[in-house]
């Protein structure tokens, strides 16, 4: 329609004053330019629909930090939705899922817990890997018991903690220890990574085996010593849009900003490696 009455006056004005020709087509030009940034605004408004309402994310305890400070991007990239979180150990929150907890994404520390999930059928589609973690022993400040490896966590007088087996941070650091051929009995087994971590916080125990992600965050709090043994027990975290999700476009576009340069980049700032 713009262009219509575009066209419409200039022949009028040629028609008036033939040296008016360049002017008109200049309007015409300006005219069309309007119309087509009109057009690509529209275009671009109705591909990018306004979001709003809650967006329930259930997630392993170790993004805690990285995941937090998303959803805090999120509610300022689209201000009508609010982003809430459940961070526990993935076997927990799959366990929750499964048994009909409302909640639109999943993001897991494991496949394996990814696949309890996956198979009960309450994953809408395929779960895409968006990061790797990899294991470290957390020791009390400046490590005053000197742990320089795994095998000296096994040594008589230290007190270790480690994730249980059923928790993704157990079932690796149990694979390290396999691996390694060690044998190693805790004080106590934790439910996820951030109850493993803050025994040795609070100082109830000497050593735990966490994530190199858990270590950073804690600061000066831990310190942290790598072992070469878990290269072999690195975890793939998966995330996914879920069936029953309350959000559906909310949801995809949260796992979409996880999985975008901006995304990856908050991760990786927290000690995630890329898949």
């Amino acid at each position: 329609m713009t262009r219509s009455v575009c066209r419409t006056h200039r022949i009028r004005r040629t028609a008036r004053v033939a040296g008016a020709g360049a002017a008109a087509l200049l309007a015409l030009s300006a005219c069309s330019s309007s119309s087509d940034t009109d057009s690509d605004s529209a275009g671009a408004s109705s591909s990018s629909p306004k979001l709003s309402g809650q967006v329930t994310v259930f997630a392993a305890a170790s993004l805690k930090e990285s995941f937090t400070t998303l959803g805090e991007t999120f509610e300022k990239q689209h201000p009508d939705t609010e982003v809430t979180f459940n961070f526990a150990g993935s076997d927990t929150l799959a366990a929750s899922i499964t048994g009909g907890a409302p909640a639109d994404v999943f993001a897991s520390a494991s496949p394996k817990t990814m696949a309890t999930v996956t198979d009960a059928g309450a994953a809408a589609g395929t779960p895409a890997t968006f990061v790797r973690n990899q294991l470290e022993i957390a020791t009390l400040p400046g490590n005053p018991d000197h742990v320089s490896s795994l095998e000296d966590l096994t040594g008589s007088g230290l007190k270790v903690v480690l994730c249980d087996k059923t928790v993704p941070c157990g079932a690796a650091a149990q694979k390290a220890l396999d691996a390694s051929g060690l044998e190693l009995t805790p004080v106590s087994y934790e439910q996820d990574v951030k109850a493993a971590l803050t025994k040795v916080e609070l100082k109830e125990a000497d050593a735990a085996v966490v994530y190199k992600t858990d270590v950073k965050a804690a600061g000066d709090k831990v310190t942290g010593v790598d072992f070469p043994e878990s290269a072999k027990a690195v975890n793939d975290y998966p995330i996914t849009l879920l069936k029953d999700a309350p959000n559906t476009d909310a949801a995809r576009a949260f796992i979409e900003l996880v999985k975008s340069a901006e995304g990856q980049r908050v991760l990786t700032g927290a000690g995630f490696r890329t898949p």
